[in-house]
């Protein structure tokens, strides 16, 4: 191997490469669900859906599950050994990060199993699962919050080597105060509230560009 590899800067880029690729098969899928499957399950037959729940859907929910475990711990191993240069962009990003790998991983993913074994017991001459019907507009809604979130996600990740010296370098603790409390109302909305206008598709594109837009706002102007 490459010496130039298994020095800081070649580990590094290592580390950082690995995040960049879970990151994209993770958020992909997101968009996926979000944007292209549950626009078609409006719209398809019955028998078209079930056939995808039980042989699509837990196929694209296992790259989506582990590219979000995979993209969560690279960011924590990138975390632990830039800690004395974590700024306050990155820190948003993290946090909303970590929501959404969460909301991955206790919300979505228990949920879709629950809709997913329903499916399969109905196809099998059986009963639908009662906890089906609050298992399904559960997950739909941690993954409308988790497309809402992954704007400014993205936005605040790619600020942190993009824009250092503008005014994100010159934020202060009272613009991270304020988006962490937004971001924490809108976390417990996704846990027990309503989607609201993210039930379309482009309602949920121009939330997310506007969440951004003021998450941003906020950081430069306090």
């Amino acid at each position: 191997m490459d010496i130039a590899l298994l020095s800081g800067y070649g580990l590094d880029y290592l580390v950082r490469w690995l995040h960049f690729l879970a990151g994209i098969t993770w958020i992909g899928l997101l968009y996926y669900f979000n944007f292209v499957q549950g626009e078609y399950f409006k719209e398809a037959e019955d028998a078209h859906r079930s056939g995808a729940i039980q042989k699509l859907v837990p196929r694209a929910l296992w790259w989506f599950r582990w590219g979000a475990m995979f993209t969560f711990l690279t960011g924590v191993v990138m975390l632990a050994y830039r800690h004395q240069a974590i700024s306050f962009d990155i820190t948003i990003g993290a946090v909303l990060g970590t929501l959404m790998f969460l909301n991955v991983w206790l919300i979505i993913w228990p949920n879709q199993k629950i809709v997913i074994a329903s499916a399969t017991q109905v196809a099998q001459g059986g009963e639908a699962l009662p906890e089906a019907a609050t298992s399904a507009p559960k997950a739909a809604l941690a993954s409308r919050t988790n497309t809402l979130f992954s704007f400014p996600m993205l936005f605040f990740m790619g600020s942190s080597a993009h824009m250092s010296n503008g005014l994100i370098g010159d934020a202060s603790m009272a613009g991270l105060g304020a988006i962490l409390v937004i971001i924490a109302a809108l976390e417990v909305n996704g846990m027990m509230g309503k989607q609201g206008p993210m039930t379309k598709v482009n309602g949920v594109i121009g939330s997310g560009v506007a969440l951004t837009v003021v998450l941003y706002g906020l950081m430069a102007v306090l």
